[in-house]
């Protein structure tokens, strides 16, 4: 729900009635992955999308149905052989889905308010919402915010309400959006329930380090992936805001320093385009002791070698050296600017959901891969999980 949520608060606001359908979980080659959201408002009108385009027709008319008689679904559809053009997926695999009519009088409806307020203007929270479990608390919501404290109930006694509160903390920090199985009491045994937690959080974090050509594309191309891209230079001549006008800011310092008083955490992405040992070095230095989610470096296999080298001397030990992508980027045969932030992005996105980076074609390799679960997590949430 929270992937529609600048469209989806406007009709709050309006006092337009609505259902979402959310994707849950999914199973195979479907499209679109947990927290995808169809929503219907009462007049007809429709924004998002659950399948791109497989099941669209029927799960439109479903949220009819839920806006209609009031209650939460959750609905399940599966690719069919016998019966390829019904409702199901042409692609194949299996989608579920949580429909969830909101109305702004109607119980539950000011957590909705806030969560889709609270996600439309860019803050952090999570919208807890029991996907799967008995019929009276299906599609109850809790909304949790960064500090921790919540808005609205699950329907269960309060210790369900607190373990939902501790599982979305941890999928929050991580910027994801799961299901996780609880017990309906708030324990790990008993009935289970299936909680759906839809992060809301700022745009990851895109560092480039060097103000050169190369840069200039790379930062058209993260803001392009939903990236807050920052461009950071020692060199005044070459560090403005003329130059990069994609970028969200430029900042003149030298690099190491940046990002030593800098926020970063386990989304953030660095990449080191430099290749100039006296701004890398300290740079990388700092940049291999982060949680970061990417850390590359630019330059020729003898740069990388002599990288390695001071990296070593300067006592990077191996696991952390292991963490550095140099060179850069995947191997496109990419020569101009344009083709070289190509392929590091292409790296990036990889690197962000375990893909190989070989051709789909003649390949035995899934299409859609399940992202390797964050230590921060906790071993309940680590199930149906998604990119930011």
């Amino acid at each position: 729900m929270l992937e529609a949520a600048r469209e989806l608060d406007r009709w709050i606001r309006r006092g337009r009635a609505f259902a979402a359908a959310t994707v849950t979980a999914v199973d195979g080659s479907a499209p679109r992955q947990p927290g995808a959201t169809l929503a219907v408002a009462e007049d007809g009108t429709a924004v998002g999308s659950v399948s791109g385009g497989c099941v669209e027709g029927a799960v439109y008319e479903l949220c009819l149905r839920a806006l209609d008689d009031g209650r939460s679904l959750h609905e399940r559809f599966r690719h069919s052989d016998e019966d390829a053009f019904a409702a199901g997926l042409m692609c194949g695999g299996t989608v579920e889905l949580l429909i969830t009519p909101v109305r702004a009088d109607a119980p539950g409806g000011g957590v909705f308010g806030a969560a889709l307020a609270l996600a439309a203007r860019g803050g952090t929270g999570a919208l807890v919402r029991v996907a799967d479990g008995p019929a009276d608390r299906l599609g109850r919501a809790l909304l949790v915010h960064a500090d921790g404290h919540h808005e609205g109930t699950l329907g269960g006694p309060p210790a369900l309400d607190r373990t939902a509160t501790a599982e979305a903390r941890a999928l929050l920090a991580a910027g994801r959006t799961a299901t996780v199985t609880v017990g309906a009491e708030g324990g790990r045994c008993g009935t289970p329930l299936t909680l759906l937690v839809e992060s809301a959080a700022p745009p990851p974090r895109m560092i480039v380090f060097g103000a050169i050509d190369f840069a200039a594309a790379l930062v058209t191309v993260g803001r392009f992936l939903g990236y807050h891209v920052t461009v950071c230079d020692a060199r005044p001549v070459f560090a403005t805001a003329e130059r990069f006008p994609d970028a969200d800011e430029v900042v003149v310092e030298w690099p190491h320093r940046y990002l030593a008083a800098t926020r970063t955490d386990a989304r953030t992405v660095l990449c080191v385009l430099t290749h100039d040992a006296k701004f890398d070095i300290p740079l990388l230095i700092r940049a291999l002791a982060l949680p970061a989610a990417y850390i590359g470096a630019m330059g020729s296999r003898r740069t990388h070698r002599d990288r390695e080298r001071r990296l070593r001397e300067a006592g990077v030990d191996e696991e952390r050296l292991a963490r550095l992508h140099s060179p850069i980027g995947l191997d496109l045969g990419a020569r101009t600017p344009q083709e070289t932030a190509l392929s590091i992005a292409a790296e990036i996105v990889a690197t962000r959901h375990g893909g190989t980076g070989i051709p789909l074609r003649g390949a035995h390799t899934p299409i859609h891969h399940d992202p390797a679960p964050h230590p921060s997590w906790s071993a309940s949430a680590r199930s149906g999980l998604r990119g930011p």
